[in-house]
């Protein structure tokens, strides 16, 4: 697995904290899964306390701060500064919402906003669209990670437009690449490592499902089977049949 500004992970599943029905099927959901990293929303750990705080340290995971629902470079920036201290960790997930109803990224802002924060020492996980130009643009800005959406947040839809996640893997060869959000189901997210991305960061399609736990437990497996299948080179798909059975020598009666 790639590293992320210098860590491997311990597997490729990410997970949210918000909107869990209570933080013990939190805390289980996080155990079942071995999800290595956590995300985090300052404005989240505000208000749930010390207790919520103390319940994250003790799942010893890493955490990844994120501005959740920040309209604004100004914004972003300042919950940003915010978060280290609070979290005391330079790794920032840059959420910085551009539009109402589908929570598209405003790109030109979070290109802004990422070169401030990596200036200032920021590690920047930008959530990002899919456009090939706004990833460049991105790593000119400093980023070393980039996380293209799959679908629009809690949709789970999947992955709306495999052809701009080929090319931005294509493109991209050694950067490390997540997909973030739009993950309903785990072979959605098995499908976005077979495509060879290095990890799947969800929360609603577990927090929100009948049973967190369980789901959890899923797609962690979905994960690693998608990363294990991506590694074994699959074959490529055909419009026609190839017989599995070789018929070169093979005795025809009459």
């Amino acid at each position: 697995m790639k590293r992320f500004y210098g860590t491997e992970l311990p597997n490729p599943l990410m997970l949210g904290t918000a909107q869990y029905p209570s933080p013990a099927i939190l805390e289980q959901a996080f155990r079942d899964s071995g999800a290595g990293v956590a995300t985090v929303s300052l404005r989240r750990e505000a208000g749930a306390g010390q207790t919520f705080w103390q319940m994250i340290r003790d799942l010893s995971v890493l955490i990844l701060p994120n501005t959740a629902g920040c309209h604004t470079v100004k914004e972003a920036v300042t919950t940003a500064h915010m978060a280290r201290e609070v979290f005391d960790t330079k790794w920032i997930k840059l959420e910085l919402i551009g539009h109402t109803d589908s929570l598209q990224p405003d790109v030109f802002q979070l290109v802004e906003a990422a070169r401030i924060l990596t200036e200032d020492g920021f590690q920047v996980f930008p959530y990002t669209t899919d456009d090939l130009v706004v990833g460049e643009r991105l790593l000119g800005a400093g980023c070393e990670v980039l996380m293209p959406w799959g679908a629009p947040i809690g949709s789970g839809r999947g992955l709306n437009n495999e052809y701009a996640l080929r090319a931005m893997r294509a493109e991209f060869p050694d950067l490390p690449l997540v997909i973030d959000a739009g993950v309903g189901l785990p072979s959605h997210a098995a499908h976005a490592m077979e495509l060879g991305y290095d990890a799947v960061l969800l929360n609603t399609a577990v927090a929100r499902a009948g049973d967190p736990a369980a789901m959890a437990r899923a797609m962690v497996l979905a994960v690693q089977a998608g990363q294990l299948a991506h590694q074994a080179d699959p074959i490529e798909a055909r419009d026609m049949a190839e017989p599995s059975t070789p018929v070169v020598g093979k005795a025809f009666l009459s």
